[in-house]
């Protein structure tokens, strides 16, 4: 029996509609099962490239179904991640702020519309669920733990009109003891505390590894106002008072100005009232219902410095956490319910891996596409891309590694991830300012070989498995020194473990890399810059490789390098505009008494998204249908070879930005490859 499990939006990714509620229809994603058993699995965004894409799922959809080989038609099930009667709500808010739209304002013929107009099959009514959003949340962790019994616990910001639920897992039976009321949401208590320190939706993991910079005590007679404990676990969070108070208290830092101490210790009271509240929660559950095993899932279940708080404890025996525990994660809990209804429920092991999203092209396809790039980049095949890529992280190098399937869920697991010796302190500065484009005092996790990890890490209740980066652990002190760049203030590390068994190509490195420098630990951060999601094709690893300072690309058995690119190459790339930007021509404010037409680029909506570009860039820009080749626009707008320069300069700026694309033309890569080939003969040739 195939199962489809869908999140996300119920609008396509060109239209600009007005967006629902900001705590619901975001992350969208597909996971199709089969008889229990996960098949295929992708966020919206790693393949539209719109970060928490709140646009409708097609392209995953598409991933699905051509993973299984099947079609729409073929389906058994396909469930959405909420309940009908809040989508209806939904729409009904969007209609009423603006009435002019044209919103229909019946959820499941709206997804039967969506998914016919993409699909060009009509989808039977029978065949469409809607499913509690907390319950899938919670099925999505139960059914994936591996127990036979446990305690669930669903907390995220908002959906169905709840802010979560706790339940008792047992068997294939998810039930629920309590829901939380939105009112009492603990993902918008971390929200609109953060709000203070410059930050938003979103956000809400920097806040998190800002906390340790600071101490607690400070602001914790502040926050215990924002809060009750009641008795029997119960709690109560005071939303309205969180503004009002901070604003008498602190002075609130904007976005881009720097931190105070001040901001640093309200990020620490957050953080300690946070877990205040889940420990009080817990507690009673636990002692009520005497489970010693728990599952989370949920947005707040990302808050990893409080999994990891839970886990030494010893609260409980086992702890699991959904790796994708965001609303991604609901589209997966969608499918197992659907799954289990049919009488397929999942198999009860715990889940190792998540490799689950779209898999590399072959290796005749990547080094056409590479070949392509000949004026960009220089690429060398080797047998041995392991040893070679650890030789180069040993002598210093920052590189981007990407094999297999890509990982589903918020985290690079080792296939789509930027890698380096995780030892000099100096890699994590180097990193956060000249790849990840981000605030410095952002911690990087270790991916650690499963055996050795004890030797390194101080692992709570005799675990030893870690692979999905859920929980924070103590670094050995005898062993921070040694881990500068992974090792945060305050002496921890979100760690991962890599076993053999689930993926023998990223073990495979880190033990090379251990053979070179005695250390089985390597430096892990998501594959992407700060304008964009975790890349997955080999086109995004090449965009993001020459947007950053990366040292190093390896792809499949690929080893990359920069070259220096000429204004002639740069020329031979097509320009094109991804579908959510538009160009824009506006009155605007350029001083306080002067007012001109300036030109703009967006990426939403909003007039505030739009980014200026200079007047030649937006005629530019404008004559492109589809895509264009840059030389030819070059030569209809200019002549001039200090504008071409300037124009290439500044498009490569956007393209930094995401708000245009910039890719080998079809109609002069063989050219562009057929030059390269003749320089390196020229070359080889004078070597000799």
């Amino acid at each position: 029996m195939l199962c489809l499990g869908l999140s996300g939006g119920l609008d396509k990714v060109y239209e600009n509609t007005v967006g629902p509620q900001n705590t619901f229809m975001h992350d969208g994603a597909a996971v199709l099962v089969q008889d229990g058993r996960v098949l295929a699995a992708v966020e919206e965004e790693r393949l539209n490239r719109i970060k928490h894409s709140n646009k409708f799922p097609g392209r995953a959809i598409r991933y699905c179904l051509a993973t299984a080989g099947v079609q729409l038609g073929d389906l058994d099930r396909i469930a959405f991640y909420a309940t009908e009667t809040y989508c209806n709500a939904m729409l009904e808010s969007m209609f009423a702020s603006q009435p002019k739209a044209n919103i229909p304002l019946d959820a499941k013929l709206l997804l039967r519309t969506l998914l016919a107009q993409e699909f060009g099959t009509e989808v039977d009514a029978s065949r469409l669920s809607f499913v509690g959003h907390h319950q899938a949340h919670a099925v999505s962790a139960f059914a994936m733990s591996g127990f036979e019994e446990s305690l669930v616990l669903s907390i995220d910001g908002g959906g169905d009109f709840l802010s979560g639920i706790l339940a008792v897992g047992s068997g294939t039976e998810v039930r629920q003891l309590e829901a939380f009321p939105e009112q009492n949401s603990l993902g918008l208590f971390y929200l609109e505390t953060i709000r203070y320190l410059g930050y938003g939706l979103f956000d809400e993991y920097k806040v998190m590894g800002l906390a340790p910079y600071g101490d607690p005590a400070v602001y914790r007679k502040l926050f215990e106002q924002f809060y009750e404990l009641h008795p029997n676990g119960g709690y109560r969070v005071c939303l309205e008072g969180i503004g009002p108070t901070l604003l008498r208290n602190i002075q609130p830092r904007k976005k881009g100005m720097p931190f105070t101490q001040q901001h640093r210790d309200v990020s620490a009271s957050l953080q300690e009232a946070l877990e205040r509240i889940v420990f009080h929660l817990l507690r009673h559950h636990r002692e009520a219902t005497g489970l010693k095993r728990l599952c989370l899932a949920g947005g707040v279940a990302h808050n990893c410095t409080m999994n990891g708080k839970l886990l030494y404890s010893g609260l409980f025996e086992d702890i699991f956490v959904q790796p994708a525990a965001h609303d991604a994660g609901c589209a997966l809990g969608a499918a197992l319910m659907m799954s289990d209804e049919v009488g397929r429920p999942a198999p009860r092991e715990r889940l190792k891996e998540v490799y689950w999203g779209p898999d590399l092209a072959s290796e005749h396809e990547l080094e056409q596409e590479l070949k392509a790039w000949a004026g960009h980049l220089e690429v060398e095949r080797c047998d041995d891309v392991a040893g070679r890529a650890a030789d180069w992280m040993a002598s210093g190098a920052v590189i981007g590694w990407v094999q297999g399937r890509s990982e589903f869920g918020p985290r690079a697991l080792g296939n789509r991830s930027i890698l380096a010796d995780p030892r000099p302190a100096a890699n994590k500065d180097r990193i956060n300012a000249m790849v990840k484009k981000r605030e410095g005092y952002r911690p990087f996790a270790p991916s650690v070989l499963e055996e050795d990890a004890p030797d390194y890490f101080e692992l709570p209740n005799g675990a030893r498995e870690f692979p999905f980066m859920n929980f924070v652990v103590r670094v050995r002190q005898s062993k921070r020194d040694l881990l500068g760049a992974i090792t945060h203030v305050d002496g921890t590390a979100r760690l991962q473990t890599v076993s053999c068994n689930s993926n023998p190509t990223y073990w495979a490195l880190i033990n090379e890399f251990k053979k070179r420098t005695g250390i089985p630990v390597l430096l892990n951060t998501s594959f992407n810059n700060n304008a964009e999601p975790i890349v997955d094709t080999i086109a995004d690893a090449v965009a993001t490789f020459l947007t950053t300072e990366l040292d190093g690309l390896v792809v499949g058995p690929f080893l990359i390098k920069k070259r220096t690119a000429t204004l002639e190459d740069w020329s031979a790339l097509a320009v094109s505009l991804p579908p959510y930007a538009s160009l824009h021509r506006v009155r605007s404010f350029t001083a306080p008494d002067r007012q001109e037409t300036v030109s703009q680029i967006r990426t939403n909506a909003s007039a505030g998204d739009g980014l200026r570009i200079s007047d030649d860039l937006f005629d530019l820009l404008m004559r492109v249908e589809g895509e264009g080749v840059l030389g030819h626009l070059l030569d209809v707008v200019t002549s001039n070879m200090a504008r071409r320069e300037a124009l290439v300069t500044e498009l490569r700026g956007l393209w930094e930005q995401r708000r245009i694309q910039l890719r080998p033309s079809t109609r002069l890569a063989s050219t562009a490859a057929t030059k390269q080939r003749s320089r390196d003969d020229r070359h080889a040739m004078n070597m000799a």
